[in-house]
């Protein structure tokens, strides 16, 4: 087995030094396990898809009426955690959208769009076209990757304003519905800064979005009129309803967009300084949550707990990947490279970020 590596050991040498991962030789075996062992998986199934898709959104929204109409301030909350867990699910499967073949499953990212995607301001175009760049082998950890940061580099504020800065995003979102896309349909200056700004769901401040090309653009007129049309009729809710039903749902949503950020934080390592790396030190950067743990299906859901996993395999359903991940685990065995991408749990990845942030982040200052 060409380059494989001691676990332990990839951890202690990611600790002594940024970037060490960059230039790392491709594990060819594990490469090779990775197309050959999983040949007979990669096919979304219909029915899976859509019954998970649709029961999370219909439980998340049954929750925030209940969490709305009840009275017990316990149970609002029980029932807005119940909420925001759904549709954390639900929206996860705008990461699917981007992977699958734009012929299987369809009408899904129509049925999406219109259960999930616009009545949380999150159309599937927001993704679309900027998360495979973060697949891009050259991209990938660079100045021109949408969701890289250096954060384990960074100084050890920038954890706490990363995470935080997440509960404002659904007021981001209905004001960029309600008056950004409006208003920049009149001023091209602000259509443009728009698109290139706050278009997409990306993390790196430096990030501008090219324009549109293919079928996108006619894609993104309509899902603008309707997130256009849903915002407006939530802000117009307050006339009939009150502030408390609006609030309450923003509440809920702005706690999704927490537990996200938190998820965000842990899907890598974040130790790489802009280099372009090969593929397997994207994989050691990635993160696994694999099982016997079974609180990480909670807050890395629709496959996301197989991160590592899904940068050597980005097209693999969710639904496939414990599979796929059971097969490379059995093949390459322990002390092996696949091994190294593998973690516990949520709390020791903030922890070591946290830790690398309070060393090699002040360091950089």
């Amino acid at each position: 087995m060409e380059h494989t590596l001691n676990p332990a050991r990839t951890s202690a040498t990611a600790t002594s030094g940024g970037g060490w991962h960059a230039q790392l030789p491709d594990d060819k075996a594990m490469l090779r396990a990775a197309r050959d062992l999983v040949k007979d998986l990669g096919e979304a199934r219909a029915s899976i898809y859509w019954p998970d898709m649709i029961v999370s959104a219909g439980m998340g929204y049954g929750a925030i009426a209940g969490a709305i109409l009840v009275e017990p301030l316990w149970l609002k909350f029980v029932l807005g955690l119940v909420a925001s867990l759904a549709l954390y699910r639900a929206l996860m499967f705008i990461h699917e959208l981007t992977h699958i073949h734009k012929n299987a499953l369809p009408g899904f990212r129509t049925g999406w769009n219109l259960l999930v995607g616009i009545p949380l301001l999150t159309p599937s175009f927001m993704y679309e076209g900027v998360h495979t760049l973060h697949h891009k082998r050259t991209q990938y950890g660079t100045i021109e990757d949408p969701e890289y940061l250096p954060l384990a580099l960074m100084k050890p504020w920038s954890l706490p304003a990363f995470v935080l800065v997440a509960l404002l995003a659904p007021i981001g979102l209905l004001i960029r519905s309600a008056l950004l896309v409006p208003l920049g349909a009149i001023f091209p200056p602000l259509r443009k800064f728009v698109w290139e700004r706050a278009s997409s769901l990306s993390i790196n401040p430096d990030f501008r979005r090219k324009p549109a090309t293919g079928d996108l653009p006619r894609r993104v007129f309509w899902q603008e009129v309707g997130v256009f049309a849903w915002s407006w009729l939530l802000i117009g809710s307050v006339f009939a309803l009150g502030w408390a039903p609006l609030l309450t749902a923003l509440a809920i949503l702005s706690f999704t967009a927490l537990l996200n950020q938190l998820r965000t934080l842990v899907a890598h390592l974040w130790e790489n300084e802009g280099e372009a790396m090969t593929v397997t030190a994207q994989f050691l950067d990635s993160v696994n949550v694999p099982p016997p743990g079974r609180i990480a299906e909670i807050w890395a859901p629709v496959g996301l707990r197989y991160h590592a996993l899904h940068h050597l395999m980005p097209s693999m359903p969710y639904h496939d990947l414990p599979e796929a991940h059971r097969r490379l685990y059995a093949e390459l065995g322990g002390g092996s490279t696949y091994l190294g991408a593998n973690h516990k749990g949520m709390l020791p990845l903030v922890g070591r970020i946290a830790r690398s942030t309070m060393t090699r982040g002040r360091k950089r200052a």
